[in-house]
C-alpha cells in the first residue's frame, strides 16, 4: 500500500571491496634460498612446498608474485621481509603493485 507523497528511498552502502595488490619477491646473489623460503613461510604462511616453488621460480626467472593482499598489510609483509633481511645481512627485496 502506498499514501500519496511517499517517496521510496533507495539507499547505497558504497561498500567496495579494497583493490589489492601484489607483493614481487625478486631475486638477487646473496639472499639464501633458505632464508626466502623461511620469509615464504614464516611472513607470508605459504606451506613448505609451496614456498620452495616459489623460491625456485624466483631463483630461476628473476622475480615472482607471491601474493595479493590489500595495500596496508601488503606494505606491512614487505616492511617485514625487509627489517629480517637486513638484520640477517642480505640484499632481499620486494616490491608491491597494484593488481589489475
Amino acid at each position: 500500500m502506498s499514501f500519496q507523497g511517499e517517496t521510496k528511498e533507495k539507499i547505497r552502502t558504497g561498500l567496495r571491496e579494497p583493490k589489492h595488490y601484489r607483493v614481487i619477491m625478486h631475486n638477487d646473489d646473496f639472499t639464501s634460498m633458505e632464508f626466502v623460503v623461511e620469509i615464504l613461510t614464516d611472513i607470508f604462511h605459504k606451506e613448505q612446498a609451496e614456498a620452495e616453488r616459489l623460491m625456485l621460480t624466483v631463483h630461476h626467472k628473476g622475480k615472482a608474485a607471491v601474493g595479493s593482499y590489500p595495500y596496508d598489510l601488503a606494505v606491512t609483509k614487505v616492511q617485514t621481509a625487509g627489517k629480517r633481511a637486513k638484520e640477517e645481512g642480505f640484499p632481499f627485496r620486494m616490491t608491491v603493485e597494484e593488481d589489475e
